[in-house]
């Protein structure tokens, strides 16, 4: 499959020419857009590879240094962070429909080239939707810190380390345009999915996070209304490089599949082995009175 960067360049190089306004003075040359040359973390795809190599080896080091440690509350931490993600995706979500309104952006089609100062205004957006990807790593790292190692799956890291090298892609080759949207729709979710996350490290709050399960179905939703947005400017084109359509369009199918799976598995099916153990408890304690704590089960005499 090759890197992200390596994908992301094959999609521009079998785009056709025409899709390019020839004097676009932005287009000096033509794999990169010079409107986000200078800006942080952007000029070199080295810094984004070395910084998702050590998110990758905090996870596997991190569980290492932890398995024999208390884990961590981080009470105090975690909601700072959440609220700081929260209005972080708040300011995201407004700015990019203030910005694409500005720049008369087409729903159903967008090129690059078109919209002006609204393009450049859409693309200061999208490096700090890049740059949230690199905050969100944090998410992995208080999961570790807090032994909640069963909340790092193949999905979750999966996501969180494609979307960072993803999107430095995008902030070089397509920085605005038709990739507005996607962002636009997942600044909504997050501002939803952070929210929940700050109020569910409150005890007392957790009666009221009912709605956990409808979080999962709000990202498929938006994953598929990305891939129609993106597919209708294959139907209908506008001049956006017709193999970064094709490429997010196959990238969010992933997601598509993965979180479907995550949907299925946890709220559709009920583990025989979880509906034995329910059977088996009366007024709050199984049969054999075991006693649990930290970790370390001691068997009562009956």
């Amino acid at each position: 499959m090759g890197t992200p960067v390596a994908q992301m360049s094959m999609c521009v190089r079998v785009a056709n020419y025409r899709d390019i306004p020839p004097r676009a003075p932005h287009r000096k040359h033509f794999f990169t857009d010079s409107r986000v040359r200078g800006w942080f973390l952007l000029d070199s795809y080295l810094p984004t590879f070395i910084l998702t190599i050590t998110y990758l080896l905090s996870i596997w080091l991190g569980n290492k240094y932890m398995k024999n440690r208390p884990a961590l509350s981080l009470r105090g931490i975690l909601t700072l962070y959440n609220l700081a993600i929260t209005l972080l995706s708040a300011y995201m979500l407004v700015e990019l429909i203030l910005s694409s309104w500005e720049g008369g952006y087409n729903l159903q089609c967008q090129n690059l080239d078109s919209a002006g100062e609204g393009d450049v205004r859409v693309a200061k957006v999208l490096w700090w939707y890049y740059f949230s990807k690199l905050v969100e790593f944090l998410d992995t790292i208080f999961f570790v810190l807090r032994k909640k190692t069963n909340q790092i799956t193949f999905l979750h890291v999966y996501h969180h380390a494609s979307m960072f090298n993803i999107w430095w892609c995008v902030l070089n080759w397509i920085p605005c345009g038709q990739s507005f949207f996607g962002p636009t729709l997942n600044s909504f979710i997050h501002i939803l999915m952070y929210s929940y996350y700050g109020l569910s490290v409150f005890p007392s709050m957790h009666k009221y996070l009912w709605w956990k399960k409808y979080l999962t179905q709000a990202q498929l939703v938006q994953f598929v209304l990305t891939i129609t947005h993106t597919l209708s400017a294959v139907v209908k084109p506008c001049g956006f490089p017709f193999g970064c359509l094709i490429f997010q369009s196959s990238y969010m199918m992933t997601l598509v599949i993965l979180f479907l799976n995550f949907y299925i598995q946890t709220y559709r099916k009920k583990p025989v082995k979880k509906e034995l153990q329910e059977k088996e408890v009366k007024n709050g304690f199984p049969k054999a009175h075991l006693i649990v704590a930290n970790g370390m089960t001691d068997k009562k005499a009956q």
